[in-house]
């Protein structure tokens, strides 16, 4: 049985596909030393099981210790029916610097291990062929690199985890004809009821038409057309028929199917593709953000996206709607998505199920110790960043843009290499999607003062104190982090961490955390936040006040509980590690299910009429 077969791409599907996970050869390089020693060219002298990464238990290595290089080798039959088209290799995520040989030539390098990049083999293999598949991935254990929670020790620690080497999504082949279209994006807008959809065409000829069609369950609903050779993207837009039109929401999660097709001067078929969108809007109001016009409390769970067995790599996709229904039936409308780069399948999961998301990059690893400047991100941050936009763009179920996570640095009077990449992350961000806000720092160091949203993580386990340090948002004096609120010591300057906060909405984006394992043994590493309740009845008290100080708050758009699981040693989750239950789960819905006070601000529509805003 072929491990994790669905198909990767849900949003841009085409017939046609050959999954590569499976036993592929593999080594070790532990000195990186494998490109002089041969490894191009030889067997492997070992196996794992793709997509999980070596150090994982499902890979079948289960080797935890540092690895600057790993290597793959598979051969593979092109299918002979593929003749007369190009033929792709796709890898998912390769983490962390990906070189890719076929049949000896060198076919794509890759920087970056949230995001997926595709190597064209028309010039080294045909249909009918054998391909000889060679990858090399880097991870060095040191240096600036977007690593997300990754642990740059042996073992693991704090909040850092069990790391992830190579490849750890889906690898797989696709046929396109030579001029063939590239994944759209879908943009809605729900002031004119329609849909942008942005259709680029490789290797456009004159004579080539987009057409693009929207369908329901009952059928057709809009068509379009544009010429390819006109604009350097084609455009079209598709309008919903007012009678037919259903609002993409938690409640009802609808879901247009959208078909783009490449057609030539006669009309006959080039190329095609399935797609699907949902019709919504996100504006913000004051402190309000606005979902399809109306004020929708973002109750988020923290998910970090590990497994026990597979690491950042799902054991299977009923895995991810398990943690997406298990995050529901506890009360939660959402999730922040916390310093990973979800799988794509993950997400449109969250589409169907009506669950929103904030996405975020993995961003954590530039932090040096140094007593000044100690974040030096690089460039690549950014460039991997555009990646995830425009891989992303598409999925309603996403409502915001988190692309750095407690950076935090004392603020000076020079302009710091973190200043540089925050603001470029942070513009890119605007450039790339008109259609969501963007936060340009979450927690720690907000140095943006346009930022679209504003926010703190607040560990404080008193549900007083928390409703203390939450009240100044009314008067715009919200609770803002410093050094002095970080248990941990920091060699920082004396100073501010962040520019002023300048009115925009508001939320408590970590919080909670509450230490709870009752099956600890004497001497086990485990943690979480503040002093762990001495019963389970502390525990669900301590809970129902610190979600009740947030939900009252008239000024709060949303908040983020930590977390949805433990994740090793860090035992503060809502269900165990192995996604089994702590806690009574109806106890910690009922706690969530008030209205919010923000939602008690403006009328909310009657849910029942799709045509209302």
């Amino acid at each position: 049985m072929i491990p994790r077969a669905e198909y990767p791409r849900p949003q841009f599907v085409r017939p046609d596909w050959l999954c590569l996970n499976g036993n592929w050869q593999f080594e070790v390089d532990r000195a990186d030393s494998g490109l002089e020693r041969g490894l191009t060219e030889r067997e492997l002298t070992g196996e794992i099981v793709v997509p999980f990464c070596p150090e994982s238990e499902l890979s079948g290595v289960e080797d935890v210790d540092f690895m600057e290089a790993v290597w793959y080798r598979r051969t593979v039959l092109v299918p002979a029916d593929w003749r007369g088209r190009k033929v792709l290799l796709h890898f998912q995520a390769v983490d962390h610097d990906a070189t890719v040989w076929v049949n000896g030539h060198e076919v794509a390098r890759h920087r970056g291990g949230w995001t997926p990049f595709t190597a064209d083999l028309s010039d080294v293999v045909a249909p009918g062929e054998d391909a000889t598949i060679v990858v090399r991935a880097r991870d060095p254990r040191t240096g600036p690199q977007a690593r997300g929670k990754q642990s740059e020790c042996y073992e693991n620690y704090t909040a850092y985890y069990t790391r992830t080497t190579g490849i750890w999504q889906t690898v797989w082949l696709e046929p396109v004809p030579e001029s063939h279209l590239l994944r759209p994006r879908i943009t809605p807008e729900l002031a004119t009821s329609s849909f942008t959809v942005e259709a680029r065409v490789t290797g456009p000829k004159r004579g080539l038409v987009v057409r693009a069609r929207l369908s329901d369950s009952s059928g057709e609903l809009a068509s379009a057309t544009a010429r390819v050779d006109l604009d350097f993207t084609t455009r079209v837009e598709l309008t919903v028929p007012a009678g037919r039109r259903r609002l993409w929401c938690p409640e009802d999660p609808a879901l247009y199917d959208i078909t783009i097709e490449l057609v030539d001067g006669d009309g006959r078929l080039i190329d095609s593709a399935q797609s699907y969108a949902g019709l919504r809007g996100i504006a913000i109001d004051d402190k309000a953000v606005l979902l399809n016009g109306r004020p929708v409390f973002q109750r988020l769970v923290l998910d970090q996206g590990y497994y026990p067995d597979g690491l950042m790599t799902a054991p299977s996709e009923k895995a991810l709607v398990k943690d997406i229904e298990l995050a529901m039936s506890a009360g939660f409308n959402g999730a922040r998505l916390h310093q990973k780069v979800f799988e794509e399948r993950f997400l449109y999961h969250c589409d169907r199920l009506g669950y929103l998301v904030w996405g975020e990059f993995g961003d954590w690893g530039a932090y040096t110790g140094a007593a000044v400047d100690c974040q030096q991100p690089t460039a690549s941050f950014t460039t991997q960043w555009l990646e995830v936009l425009e891989r992303d763009h598409s999925h309603p179920s996403i409502v915001g843009w988190c692309p750095l996570n407690e950076t935090l640095q004392t603020m000076h009077d020079r302009i710091t290499v973190l200043d540089d990449v925050t603001r470029g992350m942070f513009l890119a961000t605007k450039a790339a999607d008109r259609s969501r806000p963007v936060i340009d720092a979450s927690g720690y160091s907000h140095r943006m003062l346009e930022t679209d949203v504003y926010d703190s993580h607040n560990y404080e386990q008193d549900p007083a104190k928390f409703a203390e340090a939450m009240a100044g948002i009314g008067m715009n004096r919200p609770f803002v982090n410093g050094e002095s609120d970080l248990p941990l010591p920091r060699h920082l300057p004396d100073g501010p961490w962040s520019v002023p906060y300048g009115g925009q909405p508001y939320f408590c984006s970590e919080f909670g955390g509450i230490w709870w394992n009752s099956d600890s043994e004497p001497g086990e590493d485990s943690w979480g936040y503040g002093e762990a309740p001495r019963s389970l009845d502390e525990f669900y008290r301590r809970f129902e006040g610190l979600v009740s100080v947030l939900l009252d708050n008239m000024y709060m758009f949303g908040y983020c509980y930590t977390q949805l699981t433990d994740v090793f040693q860090e035992q503060n989750g809502l269900f165990r590690f192995d996604r089994s239950a702590k806690f009574d789960v109806a106890r910690i819905r009922a706690a969530q299910s008030a209205v919010a006070a923000i939602e008690k601000v403006s009328p909310i529509p009657d849910r029942s009429d799709q045509t209302a805003l």
